[in-house]
Formats: C-alpha cells, sequence, structure tokens
C-alpha cells in the first residue's frame, strides 16, 4: 500500500522533537533539501535539529551510534552509515537514491522525469544526436544516465556515453582532456547531457580544450541549477532544476509522521523536476532550415502574445502548406503544437512562483479563454493547473504576485 504525503500536520507532542539531519551543506542539492526541511519546521515546528558538520559519503560519525534522539533525516551514501542508522533503532527517513536501507521511507528525485525533460529540450532546439556525460562513482548518475538512453531509444535515436575510467579523479585536469577527446570521436553538432552541473562545468571545459565551440556544436546540459557554478562556466550552464524544497519538505513530514507513530511503508516518493533553466550552453537551434530557424525564433518570442500559425509563416516568408511541411520535416511536429508548448511552458512557470489566478494567467500566455486553457493543460500535462501547482509547491509560502 502506498503512503501518500498527508496535508495535516502531526498531533502534538509534550517536548519538541530531537532530530539529527545528516545531510551535507557543501552543494546546492542537498542545501536546498535543508531548505525544504526548514519550510517545514517553520510551519509544523518546533523541532530541535542537530546539523553536524557532515561531506557526502563520509564515514559514520562518531556520536551517532549513542545518540539519544526522536528521528533522523540523512542521505544514506555508505554501507556503513546505513547499518548504524539500522541499528539505533529510532525513525529515519532517506533522502538519497543509493536505497542502502531499503526499510525505511525515502525521498528523492525522479530520474525518469529529469531524462525525459533533458531530452525534450533538446529536440525542441533540433537536435537529433545525443551523448551522456556521467558520472560513475554515483549510483544515481548511472541511473540517470540508463533513462537518457531509454528515452531516447524510444524516441528514434542513438546515445553516446562518456567512457569513464573510475579510477581517475572526476574533477582532475586528466579526466577533463579523457572527456575533450571523447568529444572529438562524437559527430557534432551534438547535444550532451551531463549528470549534474559539476559535470556539465567540465564538459564546456573539454569544449574549450578541443577547440568546440558551445552551443554550436556542442550544446550541454547540466542538473540541480546551482546558480553559482552555472554561471561561473564559460558560457553559462542550463540545468533542470530540481524540485529540492518540495523534497526536503516531504521527507521532514514523513519523518514527522513516524515521530507521532504512525506506521508507514518504506516507499520511495520521487519527486518530478520543476523545468529547465535556459542559460547559453543550450540556447541554440540546431536547424539548417533558416527560414524554420527564424519561425521559431519568432514563435518564442510571441507565443504568449496571441500569435498564430499564419502570422509565423508571414514572418518566415512562406506559405502556410510549406511552414506545416518544412516544420514537420525538420522538427517532427506542425508549428502549432511549437506554440501551445511555448505558451504551456509560460503557464507551467506561473503556476510555480506566483499567486496569479488562472485567468490572469491565462492573459499572459496568449489563451483568449481560461476554459480552454485548463482542458488544455490537462490533455498535455495530464492534471489539473490547480493540481499542478499544489505538486510543485511544497507549501502555500514562497510564491510572489509580480
Amino acid at each position: 500500500m502506498k503512503t501518500p504525503p498527508s496535508t495535516e500536520p502531526p498531533r502534538s507532542r509534550s517536548r519538541p522533537p530531537k532530530v539529527a539531519l545528516l545531510i551535507e551543506t557543501s552543494n546546492a542539492y542537498a542545501r536546498g533539501l535543508l531548505a525544504g526541511i526548514e519550510d517545514y519546521i517553520r510551519n509544523y515546528g518546533p523541532w530541535n535539529v542537530y546539523l553536524a558538520e557532515h561531506g557526502r559519503g563520509e564515514r559514520v560519525p562518531q556520536w551517532l551510534p549513542d545518540w539519544n534522539g526522536d528521528g533522523i533525516l540523512a542521505r544514506i551514501e555508505n554501507q556503513k552509515i546505513a547499518e548504524a542508522l539500522a541499528a539505533i533503532r529510532i525513525p529515519v527517513v532517506d533522502v538519497s537514491s543509493y536505497r542502502l536501507l531499503p526499510k525505511v521511507p525515502a525521498v528523492t528525485t525522479d530520474n525518469e522525469g529529469i531524462a525525459r525533460m533533458a531530452l525534450e529540450h533538446f529536440t525542441e532546439r533540433g537536435f537529433r544526436r545525443f551523448a551522456y556525460c556521467g558520472d560513475a562513482r554515483f549510483a544515481w548518475s548511472v541511473a540517470r544516465g540508463a533513462q537518457f538512453d531509454a528515452m531516447t531509444d524510444g524516441a528514434g535515436f542513438a546515445c553516446a556515453h562518456y567512457p569513464q575510467k573510475v579510477r581517475r579523479e572526476s574533477n582532475s585536469d586528466l579526466e577533463t582532456d579523457a572527456i575533450a577527446r571523447w568529444l572529438g570521436s562524437l559527430t557534432r553538432p551534438i547535444a550532451i547531457f551531463a549528470c549534474y552541473d559539476a559535470r556539465g562545468q567540465q564538459v564546456l571545459d573539454a569544449c574549450r580544450r578541443a577547440g568546440f565551440s558551445a552551443p554550436e556544436q556542442v550544446a550541454v546540459l547540466g542538473v540541480d541549477n546551482d546558480e553559482l557554478l552555472c554561471e561561473l562556466s564559460p558560457p553559462p550552464l542550463s540545468s533542470v532544476k530540481l524540485n529540492t524544497g518540495r523534497t526536503g519538505w516531504l521527507a521532514a513530514e514523513l519523518l514527522a509522521r513516524q515521530m507521532a507513530g504512525e506506521k508507514l511503508d518504506p516507499e520511495v516518493l520521487r519527486i518530478p523536476p520543476l523545468g529547465v533553466v535556459t542559460r547559453q550552453s543550450t540556447d541554440t537551434l540546431a536547424v539548417d532550415d533558416a527560414q524554420i530557424a527564424s519561425a521559431l525564433h519568432f514563435i518564442r518570442e510571441h507565443a504568449c502574445s496571441g500569435t498564430n500559425v499564419e502570422e509565423v509563416a508571414r514572418r518566415a516568408g512562406l506559405s502556410r502548406r510549406l511552414l506545416e511541411m518544412r516544420f514537420r520535416a525538420v522538427l517532427g511536429r506542425p508549428p502549432h503544437d511549437e506554440i501551445m508548448r511555448v505558451q504551456l511552458d509560460r503557464v507551467k512557470e506561473l503556476l510555480r512562483q506566483t499567486d496569479l489566478s488562472l485567468a490572469e494567467i491565462a492573459e499572459r500566455a496568449g489563451f483568449s479563454h481560461v476554459e480552454y486553457l485548463s482542458a488544455i493543460f490537462k490533455k498535455k500535462v495530464g492534471v489539473p493547473p490547480s493540481q499542478y501547482r499544489r505538486q510543485q509547491v511544497p507549501s502555500g509560502r514562497g510564491r510572489r504576485k509580480p
């Protein structure tokens, strides 16, 4: 039986629970988890929180075996920590994808959703050649690559994989040189999906060493949207933005329910990504047809202003029939679908980031009727706009009304 997240706070206790956080602070993903946990505590706390100095994959902390708290939220990424947590017999929620402690609930990222979003981002820009640059040290990277491979194969494309030698330091100059040689063996232009932002930054460095231009010859997409890493990359790195706040919030909620005496199934909740933050590393169109490239640029700029296929054809200097034929030949979809895609991306952004009403969102995204927006959104996304908003935001807090 599944254990869906509750919308109700757990019953009160006679004292605040004592909770340890075995989550590092050294990367953007982990800090996002901690922000979501903090948000939950601010709403349903207080908790007495112990956040020790802790690095990813470190040895068992000396204090852990004798710790007498009420619960632990942990990124369990090695077997020794998993064994230590199993031995202390208090409620635990895992926020790692390794699943080294299968008898406790876990909340983690949706690698299938991440891979699908990456492929859609690239194919929308006309790419037909793909590669994955992972990090073989991490099980989640291997799983993410397998999902991307399955996605590309299902769409009728091949996907090359970087043949990493795990004995080498993944962030070393030798590794970057090896990636540069690998890039030289690939047919360009090509879209590279990197397992996370640090790897994406390294691929861009390898492009410079090999003399390849990014994004024109090699487009690169990372994961995590670590803004510091992404903006420091030359050129700035596009990245899949994960919903770490919701992940942390749900993990804290599951722990609170266990500490209140509720028995939960040891299931894994996989949280879908929020979207792709596009920066210069993928801001290109792999389209040889100059008129179709012009049409795509016009759609990106004007889809939410109420443009239509006739206007797009006129701006591209083509008849509607010829535009339709060449659009399908180049991108495999009609121009109307591209207009709708850009509009729905804007709707999803406004649902995630604002408290605007659906009628206001419809107007800003270029929909004449809110009823039509609701119907097409449910058809294309799979859920109504209101449900999408609830799924993407962990609480009613934190959105803005521009």
